[in-house]
């Protein structure tokens, strides 16, 4: 069984390997991979287990930079019709378009569109049909918060604005990407009990032979078998309704208590490698940040803040493809919503303040989404939110920046609180997502299967408010 925590990324590539790496010379690496392996004895095993995974990371990172350059060009030309090749030359030059030499040949991200889109001014003003839809989003989240600080003040209560939620999620598996008569196990990922969302119900699930995780499980999935069919693709489905909550607490500082230093307090201030890692690099910036600050409370408040306002949002390759993403993502001072997460969770654990992780999907009815956010807890109040990434978007409006820091709106569907944990029943092979679950996992007895082999779908069927919910 191959283990699901990736520990071994800690241990560096040997810099022949790495340099041929860097070069864009992935056959060659992998040539030299399996000669160092076949030719050592008495191998330290964390080495082995790094240099056996690398021809995995290989295949992955080519898959994240699969576009050519033509590819590339045509893809943009359709959002802006007057594009130039001097255009599109001068944002890769610039940074704006996100590529690696791969075998002699330039090779573009996947997802460098939403990136320049954000990032490039000119290049946004030049669409041709602009995105609606994210303001939309906007004003309804901002709506939601307004809603939330109001009723959270007049009731006295921490979570408020309750809504029921009925989702429809589907896997569908390509034919003969598993061998006819395998059988196939897939991973869904599936509410799971929390605060913010206290009733769950299972409505339907296809095959009707699932095994559902405890409802506490720090990754909650809901597992099917089924075998394979020579020519046809594998369907799974599931529907449930779960309640959702927004959460606004306000914090006095003055209040704030000193830690019981029990096992919450130790699991929750360690680290987890390899992403969760206390390098000397983020120990100095954690103490550039707090300063002398000693207040756990303001402490975390001084991280998020920094993060906000440090961090530029950007998609970013698979995160099985990053060695450490806390080190990721301080040096290049990018990432998208996770790889803030990992980041302020970092800083804070370093900081003596317990934090964790939070995930699944921003579920508005609009447009749903995967998301990830975070936990830090404080002592008398407990568990509290922060959102990064929602707060660096929002950092021009005070208001809902400072919203994110403590307090969390009532589009979330959990189904995480904890990266790289074992699923029930456990996977066998290596994950396609090493940190988080929210698209799924799939394998057969031979290999996992990547995601070029499968495609998912989310639908919000029905986004509902309720007048009061269970405390």
């Amino acid at each position: 069984m191959v283990s699901s925590s990736f520990e071994f990324l800690i241990v560096g590539l040997p810099e022949r390997v790495r340099r041929l790496e860097e070069k864009g010379l992935f056959r060659d690496a992998i040539h030299l991979i399996n000669e160092i392996l076949a030719e050592s004895k008495g191998f330290p095993c964390m080495l082995r287990s790094r240099l056996e995974w690398e021809s995995e990371r290989i295949k992955r990172i080519r898959s994240d930079y699969a576009l050519s350059r033509k590819e590339a060009f045509e893809s943009l030309r359709r959002q802006i019709p007057d594009l130039t090749q001097t255009d599109f030359e001068g944002w890769m030059r610039d940074g704006f378009i996100e590529y690696r030499e791969i075998e002699g040949e330039t090779r573009i991200f996947n997802n460098f569109l939403p990136n320049l889109l954000r990032d490039n001014m000119e290049a946004k003003k030049r669409v041709n049909r602009p995105d609606k839809t994210s303001e939309q989003i906007t004003n309804l989240v901002h709506r939601n918060v307004d809603s939330t600080i109001e009723k959270s003040g007049a009731l006295g209560n921490r979570y408020v604005e309750p809504v029921k939620n009925r989702v429809w999620m589907r896997l569908k598996i390509k034919p003969d990407a598993v061998p006819e008569g395998e059988v196939v196990r897939v991973w869904m990922p599936f509410p799971r009990k929390d605060p913010l969302q206290p009733q769950i119900k299972l409505i339907s699930a296809t095959p009707k032979n699932y095994v559902l995780a405890p409802e506490n499980s720090a990754q909650r999935t809901i597992y099917f078998e089924r075998e394979a069919v020579k020519g046809e693709e594998l369907e799974f489905q599931v529907k449930y309704e779960y309640k959702a909550c927004a959460a606004h607490q306000k914090v006095n500082p003055i209040k704030v208590k000193p830690y019981n230093r029990n096992e919450l307090y130790k699991k929750y201030t360690s680290e987890q490698l390899p992403h969760i890692a206390f390098t000397p690099y983020l120990r100095k910036l954690a103490d550039e940040i707090v300063t002398e600050e000693s207040n756990p409370y303001l402490k975390a408040r001084h991280v998020y803040n920094w993060v906000t306002e440090n961090m530029r949002y950007t998609l970013v390759p698979e995160y099985s493809t990053i060695e450490c993403i806390s080190d990721y993502a301080a040096r290049n001072l990018r990432g998208d919503c996770g790889v803030q997460a990992i980041l302020f969770i970092t800083l804070c654990r370093i900081s003596g303040i317990p934090a964790r992780w939070q995930s699944g999907w921003y579920i508005n009815p609009i447009r749903p989404s995967p998301h990830d956010w975070t936990q830090f807890y404080v002592e008398p109040y407990g568990w509290l939110h922060a959102d990064p990434s929602f707060g660096g978007h929002e950092k021009s409006v005070q208001k809902y920046h400072r919203f994110y820091f403590g307090n969390i709106d009532h589009f979330r569907l959990i189904a995480n609180i904890d990266i790289s944990s074992k699923f029930t029943p456990p996977k066998t092979h290596y994950r396609s997502d090493n940190v988080d679950n929210q698209r799924g996992e799939v394998e057969w007895k031979d290999t996992n299967i990547y995601y070029d082999k499968w495609n998912y779908e989310l639908k919000v069927l029905a986004h509902e408010g309720t007048t009061s919910i269970p405390s």
